[in-house]
C-alpha cells in the first residue's frame, strides 16, 4: 500500500449542504486545479467529527461556529479559516394555524432537540420578540421526532431544519413564524483547521479555499449538476435534496473577508460570537467564554483571493 504524501490534508465532512459541497469540488477537479491534496473523510455522526478534530485525528473539519467554541474554551488550537455558508431559512420555528404571532405562542408546547442549533434558534426568536423560555413549554425530541410530533398534532409548534421544514410546509399543517433568515450571521458553517495544519499544510488549505470560490460559483450557476453530486453523497434523490439550496447562503471569498473580519462588520464571526457564546454559557455547554479572536484566521482567504 502506498503511503499518503505528507502534504495531504485530512478534512472531516458531515451532512450539511455547505459541507457536502466539498464533494462538488472533488468531483469537478477543483482541488487538483489548485494543486491541493485533500482527503475528505465522511462522518455519519457530526459530533464525532468535532471530537476527531479536537483529538488531532484530522487537519481540518466542517463545523459550526457554536460547536467551535467549546474546543476554543478548552484551549484546543483550532481556527476558523473559511465560512462556507450561513443558514438562510433552512432552520425554522414552525407553528400550527392557531398561532399567528409570538403573543399566541405563550403557554404553548414546542418540540425541539435540546442544545442543538434548534434550541439556539428558539432562544433567539423568543428574545427578539419579548418572550422567554418561561412563557412556553418545551419537549426534548430529536429533529425527526419533533417534526412527527408536530404533524400528528401532539405539540403546537416545533423548531426543526430542512428537509423537515419543507415537509411541514408541504403538508399544509404548519407555517414558519421565524426562520434563520431572521437572524443573519448567527448560524455560520465553517472550515476549521488545527493551528499545526495551518503551519505545515498552508499551501493545501489555501488551495482548498481557492477551490471553494469555484465550487460556490458552480452551485449557483449549475444547481442541477451540483445537486446531482451532493444528493448522491447523502443517499437522497436530487429533487429531494434541492430543497436545501434556497435556505443556504453560500459565501464567496469576498463575503469571507467580511465574515472573518472585525466585529465592526455586521454578522461577522467576531460580531455574532458573543451572542452565541452567551447562549452556550447560559446552558452550561461551555464553562467560560473563549477569546474568540484567537479562533479566527482570515489570512488564508486573503492569500487565496490575492492569487485568484
Amino acid at each position: 500500500m502506498s503511503k499518503p504524501t505528507a502534504a495531504e490534508v485530512k478534512v472531516g465532512v458531515s451532512d450539511w449542504p455547505g459541507w457536502v459541497a466539498w464533494y462538488v469540488a472533488e468531483h469537478n477537479g477543483y482541488f487538483k486545479k489548485y494543486g491541493a491534496k485533500v482527503k475528505l473523510v465522511w462522518f455519519a455522526n457530526y459530533t464525532d467529527s468535532i471530537s476527531a478534530l479536537s483529538a488531532g485525528q484530522l487537519d481540518a473539519n466542517c463545523q459550526t461556529w457554536s460547536d467551535t467554541m467549546a474546543p476554543l474554551s478548552k484551549n484546543v488550537p483550532v481556527k476558523a479559516i473559511l465560512v462556507n455558508d450561513n443558514s438562510d431559512g433552512n432552520d425554522a420555528l414552525m407553528v400550527n394555524s392557531a398561532i399567528k404571532s409570538f403573543a399566541d405562542l405563550k403557554g404553548k408546547t414546542i418540540a425541539l432537540e435540546q442544545y442543538s442549533i434548534s434550541h439556539f434558534v428558539l432562544a433567539t426568536a423568543l428574545s427578539k420578540n419579548g418572550l422567554s423560555f418561561d412563557d412556553i413549554k418545551t419537549v426534548n425530541l430529536s429533529a425527526g421526532d419533533a417534526a412527527a410530533a408536530f404533524l400528528s398534532g401532539r405539540v403546537d409548534a416545533t423548531v426543526v431544519w430542512n428537509p423537515w421544514v419543507n415537509n411541514i410546509q408541504a403538508s399544509g399543517k404548519g407555517a414558519a413564524l421565524f426562520t434563520s433568515k431572521d437572524m443573519p450571521g448567527l448560524i455560520p458553517d465553517l472550515l476549521v483547521a488545527r493551528v499545526k495544519a495551518i503551519e505545515t499544510h498552508r499551501a493545501e488549505l489555501v488551495g482548498m479555499i481557492k477551490a471553494w470560490q469555484d465550487t460556490q460559483r458552480f452551485i449557483r450557476e449549475q444547481p442541477d449538476q451540483a445537486v446531482a453530486v451532493m444528493a448522491k453523497v447523502v443517499g437522497m434523490k436530487p429533487d429531494a435534496y434541492k430543497v436545501f439550496l434556497p435556505g443556504t447562503r453560500f459565501f464567496t471569498l469576498e463575503d469571507n473577508l467580511k465574515a472573518l473580519g472585525p466585529a465592526s462588520e455586521p454578522a461577522s464571526l467576531a460580531e455574532v460570537g458573543p451572542t452565541i457564546a452567551a447562549f452556550l454559557k447560559d446552558n452550561r455547554l461551555i464553562d467560560s467564554v473563549p477569546d474568540l479572536a484567537v479562533g479566527v484566521d482570515a489570512s488564508l482567504v486573503a492569500e487565496a483571493l490575492a492569487a485568484h
